[in-house]
């Protein structure tokens, strides 16, 4: 990027027609990539491969020669991320140079001290990963980087390396606190800060990391692909971040919008800061959708906020569905379920029903040792919310499974559903 080149990680996950529409969806002139992955790349495109054999090695790239690092124009584009496309082809996200140094100036007014490890297992072709480790590098802290996400190595890689700072998402927190064994077995003391983000985390969760990290200080954080991560801060009166708020809008730069009521106390947030995308790229449509005239972005997910200004998140507009006449937003019904004392984790997705429209079907993961039947958590159901909401059926299962970017991944669970549904009938 310092040499005017756009940078566009590629989620590897991918299916090759999907990587194949990336790459000429941006116009790539050039593709890096290790030999494993070298099959995925399609024909026509000139390639450099890492611990390469060939004259198309990396190697021969570390020694650059001279060249003038360029001085960006205003809006210039230094790097596109593609979204994960679950509703359709990924979108083409394009963030600026000014973008990128306004979110680390922003994180580095926090003062991260120099002495942090920092221990990362989301991928860099996700807002998440890259934006911890952009920070990290330019607070000079250390970055102890997993190739992917697995319970037990993430656990014994704090150990290994006195790991200080634990990034991370909820769906993966949530699979950490099952391996008892591993974490009773692992030294954990150097770990001062657990961030979490990308993901609502619930009461539950948080009670279950304090259990084996008592003395680290644990906050959840929000962001977006198109609006970056810096959305939230500190309270301007000082007061501490309840546990599953994703903190306090900074002023100017978040709102909720319910219709035309721009400053609500519920609704949609929107944003608006230097690290917001010019737009989709090659969607003009989108765009249009996405983005308010006076430049905000609209996020898609409902926030409410409470009485100290602090916000929560309640759902995805996209992840509301109607049951019955009623709204229903999924992770409502899971916070619910996940506050029972034998559940772990619950995913909640929706089903077509001839009469209802859509009905709820719950995915469980029961603490460990502990017994529980689907009527029971039915009942629970009915008696700690409203009765639309209840799961009309529970299956259990021993995970939940995650996308690329470790999110629970909901498409997956609604077409498991309608699979075991449709052997039931």
């Amino acid at each position: 990027m310092r040499a005017g080149m756009i940078s566009i990680p590629i989620n590897h996950k991918f299916p090759n027609e999907t990587i194949e529409f990336i790459l000429s969806d941006a116009a790539c002139k050039l593709v890096f990539t290790d030999r494993d992955r070298l099959s995925q790349v399609p024909k026509g495109y000139p390639v450099v491969v890492f611990s390469g054999t060939d004259e198309n090695n990396f190697d021969d790239w570390l020694d650059w020669g001279d060249f003038e690092t360029i001085i960006p124009e205003k809006n210039e584009v230094a790097m596109f991320l593609y979204t994960s496309g679950s509703t359709g082809r990924p979108k083409g996200v394009p963030l600026t140079h000014e973008g990128h140094l306004w979110v680390i100036e922003m994180r580095l007014k926090q003062k991260p001290e120099p002495f942090h490890k920092m221990l990362v297992a989301a991928p860099l072709y996700h807002m998440n990963g890259l934006a911890i480790c952009k920070v990290a590098l330019a607070a000079h802290l250390t970055i102890v980087l997993l190739p992917q996400f697995d319970a037990k190595e993430y656990i014994r890689a704090i150990g290994d390396y006195n790991v200080t700072w634990l990034t991370s998402v909820a769906a993966m927190m949530a699979m950490v606190v099952r391996e008892e064994k591993v974490l009773q077995e692992t030294n954990l003391s150097s770990v001062k800060i657990v961030r979490m983000g990308s993901a609502p985390v619930s009461i539950k969760l948080i009670a279950d990391i304090r259990k084996f990290l008592p003395n680290a200080k644990i906050t959840n954080g929000y962001g977006t692909t198109e609006a970056g991560p810096v959305v939230y801060g500190a309270h301007p009166e000082g007061l501490t971040q309840p546990d599953v708020s994703v903190g306090y809008p900074i002023e100017g730069i978040a709102r909720l919008v319910d219709g035309e009521n721009l400053n609500a106390e519920y609704g949609e947030l929107h944003c608006r800061n230097p690290a917001v995308t010019p737009g989709y790229h090659n969607l003009p449509e989108k765009t249009r959708e996405a983005m308010t005239d006076d430049g905000w972005y609209r996020t898609g997910d409902i926030m409410r906020q409470d009485p100290e200004g602090f916000h929560y998140f309640v759902g995805r507009v996209d992840d509301m569905f109607n049951c019955g006449g009623e709204n229903i937003y999924p992770s409502e019904i899971e916070k619910m379920l996940e506050r029972n004392t034998s559940i772990e984790q619950a995913c909640v997705v929706p089903i077509a029903d001839d009469i209802k429209g859509f009905k709820p079907i719950a995915f469980v993961v029961k603490v460990p040792g502990v017994s529980i039947e689907e009527q029971s958590i039915k009942e629970y159901s009915l008696a700690n919310g409203p009765a639309y909401q209840h799961p009309r059926t529970v299956f259990f299962v021993d995970s939940l499974p995650l996308t690329g970017t470790n999110k629970v991944d909901r498409k997956k669970l609604t077409q498991l559903a309608e699979n075991r549904l449709s052997r039931q009938s």
